[in-house]
């Protein structure tokens, strides 16, 4: 949908003249952004004259995508999600208003505070100017995600979300890998796995579920925030740590495994110091066979909407052809296993 028409324009400024109890609200700039295959992106700048936000405003307008993915949260439930973040001091934009109101923009969305720096994986695992001191920026995020895995449930503002150990994520990945018309033997094989090898206890928190480069943006090779937390939950904090380590998510910073921007350790010793717990070499492996079976479940889902017809998109259509990219990396984390077989 074009939010740039003048109709939509003035139903969002109409908007924002109410949320922020402005005596006048123009938006000056109002472009969708890059990246955001999942949810859309666009940037709001706004004129406001009177009220609280009185001056020129720099804020993200996000909203629903034309096909949603199935796990991904209600773009109300991820301002409430935004809300807890940030009244936890984590480092993540400060949600602004929440409109379910559909005859605004069509979809439901949500202003937030737009924060600086360079989100793009390719360019913070590849440019050195960006990102000078590796090891500190990869400190910043393990202490972000240990204090993130802190909020434990219950949380009464988020009584809406599901509750996702191990074998909950077997059973859903198998649920949509039911649903896909072509076999697809090594992901059958890396659930097996999964299941076999699931952890027999596992602590509950809160997670962000999609915690890596690409993810956060950097500032001055800072850490300026994270991003995108439509698929948070309540799980095993290990899960957050793995996806971040999983090879699909290092970029043109392949030999890295922390991110693709530094060291193992570099990440894994300010965690566990900040954390108190304890990341094993085997959990990590497993967090990261994991963490390439539900990539490709969302690559598959993603390229669906492409093949649909209701979302044509070269850039979802692609992400599908990563899948056998992905599945070679499960074979590899698990060949002890296979040759043993």
């Amino acid at each position: 949908m074009d939010l740039n028409n003048p109709a939509a324009r003035a139903r969002i400024e109409a908007f924002l003249h109410d949320a922020a109890g402005a005596d006048k609200v123009r938006i000056t700039r109002l472009e969708r952004m890059s990246g955001g295959a999942v949810q859309e992106n666009w940037t709001l700048d706004a004129e406001v004259t009177g009220g609280a936000w009185s001056g020129a405003q720099r804020w993200v307008l996000r909203t629903d995508a034309a096909a949603r993915v199935e796990a991904s949260l209600k773009r109300s439930e991820e301002f409430q999600v935004l809300q807890v973040a940030h009244a936890a001091g984590l480092s993540a934009p400060r949600p602004l208003w929440s409109c379910s109101d559909r005859a605004v923009t069509g979809r439901e969305f949500f202003v937030m505070q737009r924060l600086p720096g360079v989100a793009s994986g390719h360019r913070v695992t590849r440019d050195a100017s960006l990102v000078p001191e590796r090891a500190r920026l990869a400190r910043e995020l393990a202490v972000n995600l240990a204090r993130l895995h802190a909020i434990k449930p219950p949380q009464p503002k988020l009584s809406f979300l599901r509750t996702l150990l191990a074998r909950d994520n077997i059973v859903l990945y198998r649920s949509y890998l039911d649903r896909i018309p072509e076999p697809r033997p090594v992901l059958e094989w890396g659930l097996r796995w999964c299941e076999v090898n699931a952890p027999v206890q596992e602590e509950t928190t809160f997670i962000h579920r999609d915690y890596r480069t690409g993810n956060y943006l950097v500032d001055n090779g800072r850490l300026a925030g994270v991003l995108d937390w439509e698929f948070a939950a309540f799980g095993n904090p290990l899960e957050d740590v793995g996806w971040i380590f999983a090879k699909c998510w290092r970029f043109a910073g392949r030999h890295l495994p922390a991110g693709g921007i530094a060291e193992a350790a570099d990440f894994l010793t300010p965690y566990q110091r900040e954390s108190g717990r304890t990341v094993t070499a085997e959990a990590l492996v497993y967090w990261q066979v994991m963490a390439h079976v539900r990539w490709a479940m969302i690559a598959l889902q993603q390229a669906q909407r492409h093949l649909s017809g209701s979302e044509p998109s070269l850039e979802l259509a692609l992400t599908g052809r990563i899948v056998a990219e992905l599945e070679y990396e499960i074979v590899a984390l698990t060949r002890a296993e296979i040759h043993d077989n």
